[in-house]
């Protein structure tokens, strides 16, 4: 290879990993842009869709969104006090705790009830971190928020 042709190829190899950079460089400015940027161990965002399905299969033999079934309708949980659907007779443990259900009382909820009301009349967990935040996204979204 002479000098002209190997001049020639370093030019075209550093426009190439000059154009990989800038390419990194924006994709790392678009992921690290204010509403994609998350604080250490806080929970993704959810899919609203994702999480109708989940909340359909994995919470709907005991809820719905309008009506009480086993347990209260959840249409305005996200927002709400929990133990606030007046026409729902929560157990005294849930009456007691005086949360209002937002992601992190919520994903809390749905990894273990009892680490939010020891001796709930819920039995239940999502032990997936995606599905949890899923189905929080779904509330979220039902209730407005």
């Amino acid at each position: 290879m002479n000098q002209f042709k190997a001049a020639e190829w370093i030019n075209a190899r550093g426009k190439i990993l000059l154009s990989a950079g800038v390419s990194a460089l924006a994709a790392l400015l678009f992921l690290s842009s204010p509403s994609r940027v998350q604080a250490v161990g806080a929970q993704p965002a959810g899919d609203a869709d994702a999480g109708k399905v989940l909340f359909e299969k994995r919470c709907g033999g005991c809820h719905s969104l309008d009506t009480n079934k086993e347990g209260p309708a959840l249409r305005h949980a996200y927002g709400g006090k929990a133990a606030s659907v007046s026409t729902f007779k929560y157990s005294k443990a849930l009456l007691s705790v005086g949360v209002t259900w937002d992601d992190a009382s919520l994903d809390k909820w749905l990894t273990s009830t009892d680490s939010v009301a020891p001796e709930n009349d819920m039995d239940f967990q999502v032990a997936n971190a995606t599905e949890r935040s899923n189905i929080i996204r779904y509330l979220k979204t039902v209730a407005g928020k």
